[in-house]
């Protein structure tokens, strides 16, 4: 059913598209989804954020400097997933500082009033005070080498000149054109002037946002939190029933976040801590771990273990409240009372009383990972919820905000960040980082970098097989496994699964088990993989 909706929109698009440049809006350097380099590469959801981030390499700059210039180019070509009006958290490696983290999420605003708030998953009552410009700001005068005009040069000469539609984006934009329709700012930045949605190879210029770029490459952080920036945002969400406040835009900061370790197999895991979900994915792990390699080494065994770990870590999503949780939920000790419940099976994931972030299949996000030379690693997820977030633009500025208060994170009440599945994860050998990686996909992030990372340490694929793996993940019909492409489970492992006692649901279509974009070291000594996920329109690149 959704291949038939997949190729309905494409077909409609292509026979009814005005002016269109490229009539299917296919790049074919999407098809370039690896790539080996001594000199550093870039894997991002996109190809011109891939572009991006490879000339800021070929500058001379470090994996700071390209990817936040990839991040701001992602603003540009892919505001469905990610933009400036979002939430982002970075994970970055250092050969000469180690490990830190950036915790630049989306907040309720410290004087926000939860209980008497609207509750409403999209419009201006669910925009909450953007993380992403402090994020990308701090990751830069912190990690970066760049002058700061260098790096936002590529995403301001796109919203400038304009760029082609990429398929992927046009059907996110016209699958809310309804909700788009509502508000003026949307209406003026995202649809056609007759009223339709963009069609894939139309050609997009986006001046307004090119000068909220520009403005922010000239002077900094400062203009889009209390400079005429803010102003124009404060304005219009107050005229708008929204809470954002000029207070609430200066008093926000993009945080050192609290870094989680683990091991799996005698490879230490690096992750972040809340708002992230880092701790979660490391117990899945820690879970994981309890079963033997030999009883992993095939897809059904594998399948099973990898539910059943991501299932019972899941239980504790909730759990994570206090760095004491932290050091509790990433202990082996606490992986093996949870191994322990597994043969009893008396807990089972109870979805209808979770929020829809906790559920959400797909997830409208943005995965980025870089290495540079000399061995730094970026690892970034960005993200403005569900496709086009709050579906709210401001007019004068071009960008979307992300979903933050209303429920769809659940309660966000005054003060506090928006939580999500987000996870970047590097992990490393005897000190030695060789695998930096993180997705896109909801509620599905975690499984599908557990999944990557046991398919590579336990099954010994490359980077590249490992991402074209199947995958499974728990819902609420019990167990979903992927069913696309040669790789993918058949009607055998099926049967299998439902004889172990489990409801099995099937999915077809692609990109429905997590995006990941990731770099790994080349076990022969030849520089760094970089891979982008094969169920998405990006690409991996390299300094030529």
């Amino acid at each position: 059913m959704i291949k038939k909706i997949f190729l309905f929109f494409i077909l409609y698009f292509v026979s009814c598209g005005p002016n269109l440049k490229r009539p299917d809006g296919f790049y074919p350097e999407s098809l370039q989804k690896v790539s080996l380099s001594t000199d550093g590469v870039v894997s991002t959801a996109h190809p011109l954020a891939t572009k991006a981030g490879v000339s800021i390499l070929e500058k001379g700059g470090n994996a700071i400097d390209a990817a936040v210039a990839s991040a701001f180019t992602l603003s540009v070509v892919e505001p469905s997933m990610s933009g400036i009006g979002g939430r982002t958290q970075i994970l970055i490696y250092s050969p000469n500082s180690g490990f830190h983290g950036i915790d630049a999420t989306t907040a309720a605003p410290n004087d926000y009033d939860y209980e008497n708030a609207p509750k409403k998953r999209y419009g201006y009552p669910s925009i909450g005070v953007p993380g992403v410009v402090k994020g990308l700001s701090k990751a830069l005068s912190e990690h970066g080498t760049l002058p700061r005009k260098d790096i936002m040069s590529p995403s301001i000469q796109l919203a400038n000149e304009g760029h082609e539609l990429i398929t992927g984006e046009a059907i996110r934009q016209s699958m809310v054109y309804e909700q788009l329709k509502e508000f003026e700012g949307s209406r003026q930045y995202f649809l056609n002037p007759d009223g339709s949605s963009r069609r894939p190879g139309q050609w997009v210029v986006q001046k307004d946002l090119a000068k909220v770029l520009q403005a922010i490459s000239d002077e900094g952080e400062k203009v889009f939190y209390q400079g005429w920036i803010a102003e124009m945002m404060v304005k219009d969400n107050q005229e708008k029933g929204g809470v954002l406040s000029m207070q609430a835009l200066a008093e926000y900061e993009a945080l050192d976040a609290h870094i989680v370790n683990g091991s799996y197999r005698g490879n230490d895991l690096t992750a972040l801590w809340m708002p992230s979900y880092g701790a979660i994915t490391i117990e899945a792990l820690h879970i994981l771990e309890t079963y033997s390699s030999s009883s992993i080494n095939n897809n059904q065994g594998w399948g099973e273990a990898v539910y059943n770990a991501i299932k019972f870590a899941y239980l504790d999503r909730k759990e994570q409240k206090s760095l004491d949780d932290a050091d509790r939920l990433t202990s082996k000790e606490w992986a093996q009372k949870r191994a322990s419940e597994i043969n009893n099976n008396q807990t089972n994931l109870d979805l209808e009383e979770l929020t829809e972030s906790f559920s959400s299949v797909m997830g409208h996000t943005t995965h980025l990972t870089v290495i540079d030379k000399d061995g730094m690693i970026a690892v970034l997820t960005q993200t403005v919820g569900t496709s086009m977030g709050s579906k709210v633009a401001t007019p004068g500025l071009g960008f979307v905000y992300a979903q933050t208060l209303g429920g769809y994170l659940g309660e966000v009440k005054a003060g506090q960040r928006a939580a999500s599945h987000i996870s970047p994860v590097i992990v490393s050998k005897d000190g030695n980082p060789f695998l930096g990686l993180g997705a896109a996909g909801g509620s599905r992030i975690p499984s599908s970098i557990v999944a990557v990372i046991s398919r590579i340490v336990d099954q010994g694929h490359s980077l590249e097989s490992a991402m074209a793996m199947p995958r499974v993940h728990p819902s609420d019909e019990g167990i979903n496994i992927e069913f696309t492409g040669q790789n993918g489970f058949n009607l055998a492992d099926s049967s299998y699964f439902s004889s172990m006692g489990h409801e099995v649901s099937v999915t077809r279509g692609k990109a429905r088990f997590g995006r990941i974009h990731a770099v790994m070291k080349d076990p022969d000594g030849n520089g760094w993989f970089g891979v982008a996920d094969p169920d998405w329109e990006g690409s991996a690149g390299s300094p030529k």
